[in-house]
């Protein structure tokens, strides 16, 4: 039991640093294609950084067991909005947040990161809701895409200045190879432990997985902290999330049929949509998050480990 107790510690190792590889291979990119901080996080570093949850998706319907994916989605927004957002507010005095996203804007890519946990209330998830999840993530897209044309410019940049770009793609491909391999160990591992103590694989996930899978932001935070570019790390953290909700509707949609959530959802739903609204208040008020506002999400996410495990 200890050596699979080290072992699982030690893939999550791995993930880290092949992320670390994926997230420096992008931001390479987006500096010689020249393209703005924001809309590179957004739309490529949000969904390379779910990497790890993609690949535990795919992982976890290979072994039948999709409640370990959704564990690791939802449990991955309160991960990234009540623990690393709130530490990259507290480590670097304060959270500038130069997003580039309207009011409205905001307020629906919030809705559109909450969507998933509404879907789970009720202890089903359908493939309609799998299709909902998709739709309002492409909706999102095309909202923001429609005001600023970023996709395009960004699949331009690439065509026009692939010579500049072929290393660090295929260090991206390296690290994207690597993950998916150890995610599936990692899989297997949760399921072995939630057979071990009698814990059901969607609590394991929520709780534990959720963490490891979203260490790319975790190490967003350090990075982002030194370089002091925080306009690059909030990006990331709200395409991340945003990315969680269309990774929940593929993943459902594929895996082909309705599939239940036993553990009482209730009370992770009021912490996943009180969290997001205490970020939309506070990044409302003032256009940043205070070391002191930071501290307030820290404690929600405190309150929600000691909810969930009691």
């Amino acid at each position: 039991m200890t050596a699979q107790i080290i072992l699982y510690i030690f893939s999550f190792g791995i993930i880290w640093f092949a992320a670390g590889i994926i997230v420096n291979s992008v931001d390479r990119i987006a500096h010689k294609l020249n393209l703005s901080s924001f809309s590179v996080s957004f739309f490529v570093l949000g969904i390379l950084t779910s990497i790890p949850e993609i690949s535990v998706g795919i992982n976890s319907l290979i072994d039948n067991k999709p409640e370990i994916f959704a564990g690791n989605l939802i449990g991955g927004i309160l991960v990234i909005f009540l623990l690393v957002i709130p530490l990259l507010a507290v480590f670097g005095n304060g959270l500038k947040l130069n997003h580039q996203m309207s009011k409205d804007n905001l307020l629906f890519a919030l809705f559109v990161i909450l969507a998933p946990s509404i879907f789970i209330l009720d202890g089903r998830i359908s493939i309609i809701e799998g299709l909902a999840s998709i739709f309002l993530y492409i909706v999102l897209i095309f909202i923001i895409e429609k005001k600023k044309g970023l996709l395009e410019r960004i699949k331009d940049e690439i065509i026009n200045n692939t010579d500049q770009v072929d290393t660090d793609l295929v260090k991206l491909v390296v690290g994207v190879v690597t993950v998916f391999i150890v995610s599936k160990f990692i899989v297997d591992s949760t399921i072995f432990f939630s057979n071990f103590y009698n814990i059901s694989p969607y609590l394991i996930s929520l709780v534990i997985l959720s963490v490891g899978t979203n260490l790319p932001e975790l190490s967003l935070v350090f990075r982002s902290v030194l370089l002091k570019k925080n306009e690059v790390a909030l990006g990331d953290f709200l395409g991340s999330a945003v990315a969680n909700t269309v990774i929940f509707g593929v993943l459902t949609v594929i895996r082909g049929s309705d599939f239940l959530i036993k553990n009482h959802f209730l009370q992770t739903f009021i912490f996943v949509a009180g969290g997001l609204g205490l970020f939309y208040i506070f990044s409302r008020s003032k256009q940043d998050i205070s070391r002191n506002e930071g501290l307030i999400l820290l404690l929600a996410y405190v309150g929600f480990l000691i909810v969930e495990i009691m």
